[in-house]
């Protein structure tokens, strides 16, 4: 009130910045309608807030109550993140699998259309293959989709916990800033005036998985050098993304990749290549029992009408360049 006559009631919050302490400060209010003081510590986009509010804050909080230190509590975290997903990346790695042991076929249809006028042609047979083995060749794409949002959620999670600063881990003096090995004292652009260890690991790890990946998938790189190029130069451009994040971040990257080229070792060992063609040709014997034509269902359906669709356009501007 300007005027003085009425008395104005004000409420002052002197507290940390941790999501819990802030929720339950809201009814300490005067005024009747929730605060939402918790919104303060930023959780990411409302899927991945509600990821972080419901799973990431409590499992933190559990493992938190064990009186470890915080560099332990990253790792167990990581470690029950990288097993919950593990079912999306087991059938991911299973799908590459599975056009990984037709590649001898995909290579004959390849051999059958060296020209670039008959890529369209080569498209169309390489589909109808994969629907005569029942193979998706988007079917690794979904499970690893299912997985960005839990990844994302620690994303916005570390750098915002306020119980890891000046918590120490290894070299690094404080998690919740970046683990400077190298301080040059001049800004760079896109670097900055450091380099971070546990960044430079996390870069590293990347690229090893990336050519672990790429060696295990090297079916139809010649035809997509351009994608393999994007796929190195990835990892490269996370030490300049990443550098001036938190070291905690940056910790659990490092160690969730690790866990992952190790997941894709243990899988590729204990994979039968040979017990999983027979099983795809199995498959196919049952599809054709069943009098199932090639891409007569679902996605194989929709991308052989859409190859077909292209190809009555390109032979309609064919006939017009003729004209």
């Amino acid at each position: 009130d300007p005027t003085g006559k009425q008395s104005t009631d004000m409420q002052f919050y002197f507290g940390p910045n941790h999501f819990k302490t802030l929720q339950s400060s809201n009814d300490l209010s005067l005024s009747q309608k929730d605060l939402e003081l918790e919104d303060l510590v930023y959780l990411g986009w409302p899927i991945i807030r509600w990821i972080n509010r419901w799973f990431t804050i409590n499992l933190f909080d559990w493992l938190s109550g064990l009186g470890l230190s915080m560099g332990v509590v990253l790792l167990l975290m990581t470690i029950i993140v990288k097993a919950l997903v593990y079912p999306a990346t087991y059938k991911s790695y299973m799908s590459s699998a599975k056009m990984r042991v037709l590649k001898p076929y995909i290579s004959e249809i390849n051999a059958k259309y060296p020209k670039q006028e008959d890529a369209l042609k080569k498209q169309q047979e390489t589909m109808a293959l994969y629907s005569r083995y029942g193979v998706s060749p988007m079917g690794g794409c979904l499970p690893m989709l299912i997985q960005m949002p839990v990844f994302m959620a620690l994303f916005f999670f570390v750098p915002n916990a306020i119980e890891l600063r000046q918590q120490s881990f290894l070299w690094a003096p404080d998690l919740s800033t970046y683990d400077d090995i190298i301080n040059w004292g001049t800004n760079i652009p896109l670097l900055g005036d450091h380099l971070s260890l546990f960044c430079l690991l996390f870069s590293i790890t990347n690229i090893l998985n990336t050519m672990y990946t790429m060696k295990q998938q090297d079916m139809g790189q010649q035809q997509m050098p351009g994608m393999k190029l994007m796929m190195y130069i990835m990892p490269v451009m996370f030490i300049f993304i990443f550098n001036g994040y938190s070291s905690g971040l940056n910790y659990y990257y490092f160690i969730s990749g690790l866990i992952g080229i190790l997941t894709m070792v243990i899988l590729r060992k204990t994979t039968d290549e040979k017990k999983l063609l027979a099983m795809l040709e199995a498959r196919k014997e049952q599809l054709q029992k069943n009098g199932r034509k090639p891409g007569s269902s679902g996605l194989m359906a929709k991308l052989e009408a859409l190859q077909k669709e292209q190809e009555r356009l390109q032979q309609e501007r064919m006939n017009k360049g003729k004209r």
